[in-house]
């Protein structure tokens, strides 16, 4: 796959850990079988593939033996993040990364986290990590620990997740038993810190996944504390979507002379958003029309509103899961498997799902409920157009939510086409004139695919 043209910025500083550190040579080693929440995550050895003398991936100093895991998976060319930050992250500097969800952030941080520990092999000790990744939500943890477990598999390094919603024990267990790599979220990982289950006074390299949104979630202090216990001279990285809230406290706290990359930061050229203005009375029935369309990410405001949605559509005749934080973890796990499967056409989630969920091939989110502000907007669509592939958004709104809607898509960035009930440029209709143009100027608005101008 190609990548697509990206907009990169450097600053190079003089820093006392820029030192380049040569590919890996350790060959893959066996490790104890177990898997799941709070227990080492191993795999049997990676399927490797063949890579060319020219491959991208080894050119910007990724080990042989990671570009061959990675040509197992398909995976041949970078995308440009990763290019953007793959060299200097190799070569031990603290990184700022910043780009669109969706454009490869996990492997521009797994790769240099795994090659860096195993370049300079260390005994494993029980309790005492050497790499964190730090990610805001339960499923991002998964997912992120997805990407990194066959890298580090190949290189006799061992993963765990450690999140709430599941038992102390398995995590504790894992901790003793020691892992070497751990992706957490901030709550749980401070309770273990407390309770000295971990210590990481030896944590080599910090990596902030998503940030901005721990930010926005008051994870901040926590984060704080965790970052305090790590080695000051350790390598930390922060890569996000976006660089808001208190993430510029973070950097200037904790990143020595960080080198800056942006790539992909705008919203990607293949993604198309449309509003679709209904009255109340037809609200309902454009959502069915939306959801039979096929694989959709169906977005509400409120975790009662997902679960009473996903009941309706499921009554109409559309199979459908729920994600949201009323769910225990195994029923997640389940109803994310189930979407990813293809067993369930639709996914209907609050804003815990919009940066928490990786799921290839969806062609199609819905906001059935337009978000509160422009960040879950941008992050919500993200769900679609990944990696280079073509999606559509649409925001389903009523006349009374028109003029926060413009406003929303203003903040965003984002340029929509709008369909359905016209609403003047300045002002929203009222309720009683919405209802009654809505079916002559929308009527076949499910049975079409909306044409319109792409976001660049």
């Amino acid at each position: 796959m190609s990548p697509q043209a990206s907009r990169t910025t450097s600053q190079r500083p003089t820093n006392s850990r820029n030192n380049p550190r040569r590919p890996a040579t350790r060959r893959p080693g066996t490790s104890r079988d177990g898997n799941g929440p709070g227990k080492p995550i191993v795999i049997t050895k990676p399927i490797l593939g063949e890579i060319a003398a020219d491959n991208p991936f080894v050119a910007l100093g990724v080990p042989e033996i990671l570009a061959q895991v990675l040509a197992g998976q398909g995976i041949l060319e970078p995308f440009p993040i990763q290019q953007a930050t793959m060299v200097d992250a190799l070569a031990n500097r603290d990184v700022l990364g910043q780009g669109r969800t969706g454009s490869g952030k996990t492997l521009a941080f797994a790769l240099p986290l795994v090659a860096t520990l195993a370049n300079n092999p260390k005994p494993r000790a029980a309790g005492r990590p050497r790499a964190l990744v730090l990610v805001p939500t339960r499923e991002l943890a998964t997912q992120v620990a997805a990407v990194i477990e066959p890298l580090a598999a190949a290189v006799d390094l061992r993963v765990t997740t450690v999140f709430g919603g599941v038992g102390h024990g398995p995590q504790r267990s894992a901790f003793s038993q020691g892992v070497e790599i751990v992706v957490a979220c901030p709550g749980r990982l401070l309770d273990h810190m407390q309770a000295k289950d971990v210590s990481l006074d030896r944590v080599e390299i910090t990596v902030l996944d998503e940030a901005d949104h721990m930010a926005d979630q008051g994870f901040l202090p926590i984060v704080r504390k965790i970052l305090d216990a790590t080695d000051s001279q350790g390598q930390r990285m922060l890569f996000s979507a976006t660089l808001a809230g208190g993430v510029d406290s973070l950097v200037k706290r904790y990143l020595d002379n960080p080198v800056s990359h942006a790539a992909e930061v705008e919203a990607p050229v293949l993604l198309d958003h449309h509003v679709l203005v209904v009255s109340d009375a037809d609200r309902p029935g454009a959502i069915h029309e939306l959801a039979s369309r096929g694989r959709v990410v169906m977005f509400t405001r409120t975790k009662s509103r997902a679960k009473q949605l996903t009941r309706k559509l499921e009554t109409g005749g559309i199979n459908a899961v729920e994600m949201h934080g009323n769910l225990s973890q195994n029923a997640r796990e389940r109803n994310l498997l189930a979407f990813s499967s293809g067993t369930a056409k639709v996914l209907v989630a609050t804003d815990i799902a919009a940066r928490g969920i990786h799921v290839d091939d969806v062609p199609l989110v819905v906001h059935a409920d337009p978000p509160i502000e422009h960040k879950a907007y941008t992050h919500r669509s993200g769900r679609t157009a990944r990696a280079g592939a073509a999606g559509e958004v649409i925001t389903v709104a009523t006349p009374d939510q028109v003029a926060e809607v413009r406003m929303l898509l203003k903040k965003a960035g984002v340029t929509a086409t709008w369909t359905g009930i016209k609403v003047p440029a300045n002002s929203a209709l009222p309720r009683s004139t919405a209802s009654s143009s809505h079916r002559n100027s929308n009527s076949n608005y499910g049975n079409r695919r909306p044409s319109g101008a792409r976001t660049r």
